[in-house]
């Protein structure tokens, strides 16, 4: 069997330094990010700064400020702290409003963990025979509910964090990503860039750092029933994931009732550009950014994370990892993300350090260097962690039996998963950059109005999804074929283990988006603007390939975590052909239709009372259209507060409450096939949904750049295919925010938590069918 060459201790040391060294990293980004200032007066120093700025105008530094001779330096970087100042309030008062909504349903459903695990055993105190090992004895029913109740709410709370400090720190960064374009598109980037890594290596570091110490601190009740500490641990996915689905779907709504009223009202008819300050939805639209493409996607992805770690860590505490107790090869999963941290480090510096960019055309290419050179590091960092931490060959548990597995094997795993994201990421990136033809196609179908435009839309979505479905199936086989549920597992956690990269580039699109809004607000100059577009269209596609990350990933954990939940429920096989599992594969796979209904609807009836508003203020305040008053921005910002927070409710319920109905009325067998249906149709329909929705976006976007004599001859704005662009970017928006990347957390969560509940759903479940 060979043991591990990286000793217990070793283990114990590697995993909390790297999580250290990330979040390190992070605040030192964070600094140099900080050192962009935003006041133009220092309380010392208020008179030579103000004078520095009109005589040789080096306020900022040795170098020229370029082209803002004409305005007063100073009333603009006042323009933009108050606009940022705006945004910031915007955001942290609905994730707070958000947070008191959540915080109560994350109290009821820790209640009800533990008193459905409880009852698993009764609430008895006495210890039992284990599940797996029926020679063994295992700690009471009682104490795993009790644990997994308290990983379920620090999960949460981890989760409810990453979102809340990656908010923060897009607020924080979007002005003065706007101040340092005047100085050239290269000094935007490096801003952007770096406040984007400030959130992926907090997200990632903190995500590990707490499950190791979870792991530890249960260890010492545990003891050497790892069984039963790994099952309590599952819990911490759940809380993760159910936190990120409150967050994606009430921050997508927000988002998009805000933009779709901004766009329709303020582009469409009064034909004023985006981001004028004088459309009354411009700062909810900007907040919207902030907190469903940050805080939405940083819990989104928290999750995943999250769960493909318990998912691996579940099926080796019962492999031979977890018989033999090698506490090394048991924290594998573990091990690869801190590999995976110190890899993004090096990564970043690429962006950040190595390399200037000097040119608009170098910004798409520098972000998906960044990928590149992660996966082909990490590949490497991947290698040599398999050859230290595992033994030179292993069990791993197949469904009731033991399969062995070399450790060259489980490596070809972790690459397969690791690969399967580039792949995925890049034909995304094909699908919705407008550098490839066919965005460009569908900005050509515009000529003749939005009919087309939609038409050719949908198809490109539809036909989008046919690679990364093949690249999903392929690693799913060799991971499945090398070191069976647990080989998908590491996949999964191979496909994230650049998190910090994936985030960084992610964060980056959101934060240039609101630096090129503060640019138009705080009325810079037209070449200002030229660059921060530049930014923001790249922020786009990278934004499109962040959620192809997302859904890929969510696809191998929910397969995981189901191949978990199989083997935890007792069911030795799920055959399609037996009813019970039929009729839960058909519902299954209605599940992400009935969802995506749910939050489409809420999208276009927020948008509708956005719309009504922002037709009012522009009907009734004097001398809005002129410029002459101010509009009033916080009703627009209440409406998207009020309608996002009432409808995420009925979604969140939706799939929170699947698992629990079809387990305890139906029994495992059909909530097998429930959990297959909804992740073999909610992977389909979120590809094509985000990348739908990312191609409009993009369509739009080229025809507004005109920079090919081919978009030159369907623009300008305003043009009638500019118009029909438009009108496809609204229709695209809900798409490619709302449904497509809460689907992802629909077919984790459901998974997860079927796992969670196992143990009840195995002794009381199918109440239904024990009637009959």
């Amino acid at each position: 069997m060979g043991g591990a060459i990286l000793s217990e201790l070793a283990t114990e040391i590697v995993i909390p330094v790297c999580a250290v060294v990330g979040i390190v990293f992070s605040l030192v980004q964070w600094f140099l990010v900080s050192k962009v200032k935003l006041t133009p007066h220092a309380t010392s120093s208020s008179s030579g700064n103000s004078n520095n700025n009109n005589n040789g105008k080096n306020g900022y530094g040795d170098y020229l400020i370029e082209e803002e001779e004409g305005i007063n330096d100073h009333s603009v970087v006042v323009k933009c702290a108050d606009i940022q100042s705006a945004i910031s309030e915007g955001a942290t008062s609905f994730l707070f409003t958000e947070y008191q909504y959540v915080g109560i349903f994350m109290v009821a459903f820790a209640v009800l963990i533990f008193l459905f695990l409880g009852s698993v055993e009764s609430f008895s105190t006495k210890s039992q025979a284990c599940t797996y090992d029926k020679t063994k004895i295992c700690k009471p029913a009682l104490a795993t509910a009790l644990f997994s109740t308290v990983s379920f709410l620090l999960g949460a709370l981890t989760s409810v964090l990453s979102g809340y400090l990656g908010m923060k720190i897009a607020t924080y960064a979007n002005a003065r990503t706007t101040l340092e374009a005047r100085k050239g598109v290269g000094k935007a980037f490096i801003t952007a860039f770096r406040s984007g890594a400030v959130m992926g290596f907090l997200l990632a570091a903190n995500g590990l750092l707490v499950l190791y110490i979870a792991i530890n601190v249960f260890k010492i009740y545990y003891g050497d029933d790892w069984e039963g500490l790994f099952e309590a641990i599952t819990g911490y996915g759940l809380g993760g994931s159910s936190m990120a689905l409150f967050g994606r779907v009430g921050g997508g709504i927000y988002t998009k009732a805000a933009d779709v009223g901004a766009d329709l009202v303020g582009k469409v008819e009064r034909n004023i550009p985006e981001d004028d300050p004088r459309n009354p939805a411009v700062i909810a639209d900007n907040v919207g950014d902030n907190v469903g493409d940050i805080a939405g996607m940083g819990s989104d992805l928290f999750g995943s994370y999250a769960e493909s770690s318990c998912a691996a860590l579940v099926v080796a505490s019962i492999s031979s990892f977890g018989i033999d107790h090698d506490f090394t090869a048991m924290l594998y999963p573990l091990l690869v993300s801190s590999v995976g941290i110190l890899i993004c480090l090096i990564t970043t510096l690429f962006a950040t350090d190595f390399f200037e960019i000097k040119a608009v055309k170098e910004i798409e290419p520098a972000l998906k260097k960044q990928l590149i050179i992660s996966t082909a590091l990490m590949t490497v960092g991947i290698a040599i962690i398999s050859w230290l931490a595992l033994p030179s060959s292993f069990t791993i548990f197949n469904f009731g039996a033991q399969k062995e597995v070399k450790s060259w094997q489980l490596f070809l795993c972790v690459a397969v998963g690791l690969w399967a994201g580039l792949i995925i990421g890049f034909v995304t990136e094909y699908y919705t950059s407008n550098a490839y033809s066919p965005v460009q196609d569908v900005a050509d179908s515009c000529r003749t109005g939005a009919a087309t435009n939609v038409i050719f839309g949908l198809a490109l979505g539809y036909k989008s999804v046919i690679i990364p479905i093949f690249a999903i199936a392929i690693s799913i086989f060799v991971s499945f074929s090398f070191a069976a549920m647990y080989g998908i597992a590491v996949a999964a956690l191979g496909m994230l283990s650049t998190i910090a990269t994936g985030l960084a580039i992610d964060a980056y699109g959101p934060i240039s988006d609101n630096a090129g809004g503060i640019a138009e607000m705080a009325g810079m100059s037209h070449r200002i603007r030229e660059r921060t577009d530049a930014l923001d269209a790249a922020g786009n596609t990278t934004a499109a390939i962040g959620k192809g990350f997302a859904i890929g990933s969510a696809a191998l954990v929910s397969l995981a975590l189901f191949g978990a939940f199989v083997s935890r429920a007792g069911i030795s096989t799920v055959d399609v052909l037996t009813p019970k599992v039929f009729i839960g594969l058909l519902v299954g796979a209605m599940l992400p239709y009935w969802f995506s209904a749910m939050t489409m609807k809420s999208v276009g009836s927020a948008a509708l009372k956005m719309v009504e508003e922002v037709r009012r203020q522009f009907n009734t305040i004097p001398g809005l259209m002129e410029g002459h008053a101010k509009p009033d921005y916080a009703t627009c910002v209440k409406i998207s507060t009020d309608a996002s927070i009432k409808e995420m409710i009925p979604p969140g319920a939706l799939v929170m409450l699947t698992p629990l109905i079809v387990g305890t009325f139906f029994g495992v067998e059909t909530l097998s096939g429930v959990l297959a249906g909804a992740l073999v149709s909610g992977v389909q329909i979120a590809i094509s949904a985000s990348n739908t929705g990312g191609a409009w976006d993009n369509a739009k976007k080229y025809i507004e750049a005109g920079a090919s004599e081919h978009a030159r001859t369907l623009g300008p704005k305003g043009s009638d295919p500019h118009k029909a662009a438009v009108i496809g970017d609204t229709i695209g928006d809900p798409l490619k925010d709302t449904s497509g990347p809460s689907l992802n957390i629909l077919i984790k969560l459901m998974a997860v938590e079927s796992l969670v509940f196992a143990p009840f759903f195995a002794t009381h479940g199918g109440l239904l069918f024990k009637l009959f």
